[in-house]
């Protein structure tokens, strides 16, 4: 019926069903009901069982390995100053109304992803959250009795406010909504609190552009390794091997494309996807990688993790790992695919020693566990693991 798991959520798994069995699974969804009774209805396959008709298997293995890095001490400082904004503005913001909080929550959110990207995304996040707030400042102090109210963050009140699952939206609906919300989000309700922010927000994005100046990036070095030691080296037919690198943010995206070009010495080494790109555009783009032997490497954000067929390709880093762990298995699954010969290779970067690291690292030291103990039959146990606490709660609360 569908190729996108219901994300350990019962009631659409029950709605699913209600297409099959109507008078079965007739009625409205209880919470608390014990899990639905799939007798007779329902065969589970999974990929690593799947044989051809010769009784090989349809797909190749799959290694995933997590590749942790320390961050160097000006990134150590600006990770902790950061985080300390951003737990400060979480408790200002719940004392908002519930669609102004929840949509200042969300930017903040996308903020502290931002800082776990790169030094250039989390310092352009900051730079324009800084203008976007002046700005506002100056629309306070010119009509102090009602200052004018933003479009971008009224429309995104409404998008979240209507949401019960922000992982209905699509990728590139994600991306859409953040660039609108996160510089425009403030908890500041007065002229003084805001000018505080102000003040905040200014000796964050010194200490941001310091990073970023300083040239110490160690996720970046932990990348440059991957590629230079693994992936630009030749497969055993002597065609050279081919890598894709996800993130979340364009901003990294544009950082890591510029960098990879250097390193390789040649603008066509590497091409692009995000969801500002065209359908008709991406499917050039990703003709291009996939036919072309000197295009070596894809920088995407999610919006390429979903329909389409990257098999050419067979290694892959998680540059950003999501806060949504079925996307982690969506883009595997662009290169882990029938007609796939080659053993897939996932690099997930983690930085040691911060808050959202500790949380992935524990993750995926618990699904190599469960991969040996099932030996390798994983294909969509993380949407199963998080059925009671969601992924993202779970790293909301490590930093806060």
């Amino acid at each position: 019926m569908t190729a996108t798991p219901p994300a350990g959520k019962e009631e659409d798994f029950q709605l699913f069903l209600g297409l099959l069995d109507p008078d079965r699974f007739e009625g409205k969804f209880r919470r608390g009901a014990h899990s639905t009774d799939t007798t007779g209805l329902m065969r589970r396959m999974i990929k690593e069982e799947l044989l051809t008709f010769d009784g090989k298997p349809l797909f190749p293995e799959r290694i995933a390995e997590t590749a942790p890095y320390e961050l160097s001490p000006l990134e150590s400082d600006l990770y902790a100053e950061v985080t300390h904004y951003v737990c400060t503005e979480m408790n200002r913001a719940q004392r908002l109304e519930s669609k102004r909080g929840n949509t200042v929550g969300f930017a903040l959110t996308v903020l502290q992803r931002r800082l776990a990207s790169s030094p250039e995304a989390i310092w352009r996040s900051l730079q324009r959250h800084r203008r976007r707030l002046e700005l506002r400042r100056q629309e306070m102090l010119d009509a102090p009795v009602a200052a004018p109210t933003d479009e971008s963050l009224s429309r995104a009140d409404s998008v979240l406010a209507d949401l019960d699952d922000l992982e209905e939206l699509d990728a590139e609906q994600v991306e859409r909504l953040e660039e609108e919300v996160v510089d425009a989000a403030t908890a500041a309700r007065t002229v003084h609190e805001l000018e505080a922010e102000l003040r905040t927000l200014k000796d964050l994005e010194r200490r941001a552009a310091r990073v970023r100046q300083s040239g110490q990036d160690r996720k970046w070095t932990e990348l440059r390794t991957i590629v230079l030691e693994r992936a630009m080296v030749a497969d055993r037919e002597g065609a050279p091997r081919k890598l894709i690198i996800f993130t979340e943010h364009r901003d990294t995206l544009a950082y890591l494309a510029g960098r990879l070009r250097d390193l390789l010495g040649r603008d066509d080494a590497v091409t692009e996807i995000h969801g500002g790109v065209g359908r008709s555009e991406r499917r050039r783009r990703t003709e291009e990688f996939t036919k072309n032997a000197q295009c070596r490497i894809l920088v995407a954000t999610d919006a390429a993790g979903e329909g389409l067929n990257l098999q050419r390709a067979h290694l892959m880093v998680n540059y950003d790992l999501p806060w949504n762990p079925n996307r982690i298995e969506q883009r595997f699954g662009r290169i882990h695919r029938i007609g796939q010969r080659e053993v897939c290779r996932l690099w997930n970067l983690v930085a040691s020693g911060t808050r959202e690291g500790d949380v992935y690292t524990r993750l995926l030291a618990k699904v190599e566990e469960q991969r040996r103990a099932y030996g390798g039959r994983l294909f969509d146990v993380l949407g199963e693991v998080f059925t009671d606490e969601p992924l993202r709660d779970l790293l909301l609360r490590a930093i806060r």
